[in-house]
């Protein structure tokens, strides 16, 4: 039962990503239009001629504060539309159809219970003695304020409808109105009835937020604390944003009166309030909900990302600094902390646990220092610049973030560098060689390479998503995929099928199974691998092959007749490596991109061009040419595997800048001309223009150590293994 609850509850809180996603533009328009149109503002720092009344700019910066109201003003039916679609599993188009009809009849039909029972009269204006606040507009219908809630409850209800009759069959009369025709129609009459229950159960249902709001408000400081430790500790299931949006987008987070009128929850107060010429300071009971996250997201993660980097082996401090680096920077300045807190999170909780009680202690510490900072989406530079720094430390005690955020980088350096130290936690750096890094090797080449030529010019995200399908049980053992800000969200028939380590080593730095509901935490680029999943699945067998017949196998058995003698001379043999392109040889531990220098992909060493030929290093077999052309699998005449990859993140140029000479099957000779690049192209466009050569195939005990670096002539004898 908990399982399915916590499942349940995963499907909700994605949900919530798709309308959440639009606060960040709908804040920046209202965020700079209002700071540029408000009177003190342009007052103050005397720029009337430039965004006074009349101005050009002054009317453009006015339409964009009226774009981002009419977006918090209608974020009712906005998640109404937005939650239909996250929970649907099938033809989410006609979920959101319906879910927006649905909202206009809940709330049309409340609307006539209250003209009926009088409480709105016939003139369309609210009877006397009816509390302030608690019928207002939605989209127009004059209803019980609902807010957000409204939104959930008809887009919650038309996702199950929808998943439950969007493939019925009507009788032979009737069949036109079958299958997903049938879900406007059932919506419609179940949300009539909706709505006529609302009317009864909603002012009950008031009654009680409010009291919840109050028990937080009123608990104080300790209240924010207790908010902010919560909200924190959700974050390894996935479920803080079922949490902290009521109190963003309700009236459990509070209530205010705002120019007359009445207004209910955190982020929605801070935006009336940042629209409103008449406010002085920005309400901080009301932002207490998000200002301390500026705190530790811009200030106290980054030190402890420093704190593990300088505890990583020294071997290991060139791949830490990447992945560590890149962590801490997507905290500064998006104020997605999912990269960093999960490289920490599941090969030492403890750290988590510190995380949770500073970053907890950082949202009461903001209350307590009156900041009020608003954010859109997290609490990142950019928000802290349009919200904090834009407004006015008048309005905002911005200030107060910088000397508690020096304060809190060095909390988190000395007691995150001393618990490391203290209990040898594995963070990143300081891991023991496990088996994940082959895994990845062996099952990456196998994506790229399938049963045959079949599949040879599988492109990166295939590969990659046929991985993360088979981590998951396949094709046929998932049942939808969907994403947040940084977590694929998967449910699957069967997760005892699920293999964590396969889905680890796709590049995600933490997996979490719940009952059905799988989630895989690849940080900000998670969209992207979600489109992929998604474009890749409607083609992919219920069973990926090497699930359903390994290829090792016969290979092993094929194997088994070598001679001892011979098998172990030929394991010992030297094999030299030699360079595919003239120019600066490395160890690949130097390469530009953590995952090549890590060796997720394989030992092996790579050189910065100096000519723009690559050639085929010894004699062998083309196994296949990627479709952007950015890289070729080969295999040597003993049977070695490699990979020739050229340039770093090349695979984002689409073909542009390569001109490959071979293709799929085809016997080369050492010295043959395998492709021609634009170095100048590849340098201005690509992250680096690096060629790798990377050894995908090393047995067991096998590494590629150099035998020259520095400048070296094509085909010249640069390492062995």
């Amino acid at each position: 039962m908990k399982d399915e609850i916590f499942s349940v509850l995963q499907r909700v809180g994605r949900s919530f990503m798709l309308p959440v996603a639009v606060l960040p533009i709908a804040g920046i328009l209202l965020g700079i239009g209002a700071s540029f149109t408000n009177p003190t503002t342009i007052k103050t720092y005397g720029l009337e001629a430039i965004f006074g009344d009349g101005t050009i700019l002054g009317s453009l910066l006015t339409i964009m504060a009226s774009a981002g109201s009419t977006i918090f003003g209608n974020l009712p039916i906005i998640f109404a539309v937005g939650v239909a679609i996250g929970m649907a599993k099938a033809e989410r188009e006609v979920a959101a159809l319906a879910a927006m009809i649905s909202f206009f009849v809940m709330h049309s039909a409340c609307n006539a219970m209250l003209k009926l029972n009088g409480q709105i009269l016939p003139d369309g204006s609210i009877a006397p003695g009816v509390l302030e606040g608690t019928i207002a507009s939605s989209c127009g219908i004059m209803s019980y304020q609902m807010g957000v809630f409204g939104g959930i409850i008809a887009g919650i209800g038309v996702a199950y409808l929808h998943n439950k009759f969007h493939k019925i069959v009507l009788p032979n009369a009737l069949s036109f109105f079958g299958g997903s025709r049938f879900i406007p129609i059932i919506s419609t009459v179940v949300y009539l009835f909706v709505g006529i229950a609302l009317y009864f159960i909603w002012p009950v249902a008031q009654d009680g937020i409010f009291a919840l709001g109050s028990l937080v408000t009123g608990t104080g400081y300790i209240g924010t604390l207790i908010f902010g430790i919560i909200k924190r500790a959700l974050i390894p299931f996935g479920l803080h944003h079922v949490f902290y949006l009521p109190f963003w987008q309700t009236g459990v987070g509070g209530s205010m009166m705002i120019d007359g009128q009445l207004v209910q929850g955190g982020q929605n107060i801070f935006f009336a309030q940042l629209a409103s010429p008449d406010v002085t300071h920005f309400s901080a009971d009301a932002t207490r909900y998000f200002s301390g996250e500026f705190i530790f997201m811009i200030f106290g993660l980054p030190g402890a990302a420093l704190a593990m980097y300088r505890c990583a082996k020294p071997s290991k401090k060139t791949a830490a600094k990447g992945l560590l680096l890149s962590a801490a920077l997507t905290s500064m300045l998006t104020g997605i902390t999912e990269p960093i807190e999960f490289s920490f999170l599941f090969v030492a909780p403890a750290l988590f646990g510190v995380q949770v009680v500073l970053a907890g202690a950082a949202y009461m510490i903001a209350h307590m220092l009156n900041i009020a900072v608003g954010l859109t989406f997290s609490g990142g530079l950019l928000d802290l610049f349009i919200f904090g720094i834009l407004q006015g430390e008048a309005k905002t005690s911005w200030m107060y973030i910088i000397p508690v955020g020096i304060i809190y980088f060095f909390l988190y350096y000395f007691i995150f560098t001393w618990m490391i130290k203290k209990f040898d936690f594995k963070t990143p750096g300081r891991e023991d060689d496990d088996e994940e890094t082959k895994l990845y090797t062996k099952a990456d080449y196998q994506a790229k390479k399938g049963t045959g030529n079949a599949v040879s010019g599988q492109s990166v995200e295939d590969a990659k998503s046929s991985m993360i399908a088979r981590g998951l049980g396949s094709k046929k053992n998932i049942t939808s995929v969907d994403c947040c800000a940084t977590r694929l969200r998967c449910s699957v028939a069967d997760s005892s099928l699920v293999n964590e380590k396969l889905l680890k080593a796709t590049g995600a730095v933490g997996v979490i199974v719940k009952g059905t509901g799988v989630q895989v935490i690849y940080g900000p680029q998670v969209a992207v691998i979600k489109a992929n999943l998604e474009t890749y699945l409607e083609t992919a067998p219920d069973i990926e092959p090497e699930l359903d017949a390994p290829a090792a196998e016969p290979e092993k058995e094929e194997t088994v007749p070598a001679a001892p003698a011979e098998a172990a001379a030929t394991e010992s043999a030297s094999h030299a490596l030699y360079a595919p392109v003239a120019g600066s040889v490395h160890p690949i531990t130097e390469a530009p991109d953590e995952a090549f220098a890590s060796k997720m992909m394989g030992d092996g060493f790579f050189v910065y061009p100096s000519e723009e030929t690559v050639y085929a290093p010894e004699d062998g077999e083309v196994v296949f040419v990627f479709d952007t052309k950015h890289a070729i699998g080969m295999k040597a005449a003993d049977g070695t595997e490699y990979l020739l990859h050229i340039g770093v993140d090349t695979v984002a140029l689409g073909g542009k800048g390569f001109e490959v000479f071979v293709e799929a099957g085809q016997n080369v000779k050492k010295g043959d001309k395998l492709m021609h690049f634009d170095d100048a192209y590849i340098k201005e466009h690509a992250k680096s223009d690096a060629c790798l050569v990377i050894y995908t195939g090393l047995q067991e005990g096998q590494s590629v150590t150099m035998e020259k670096t520095g400048d070296v002539k094509a085909l010249a004898e640069v390492a062995k293994f």
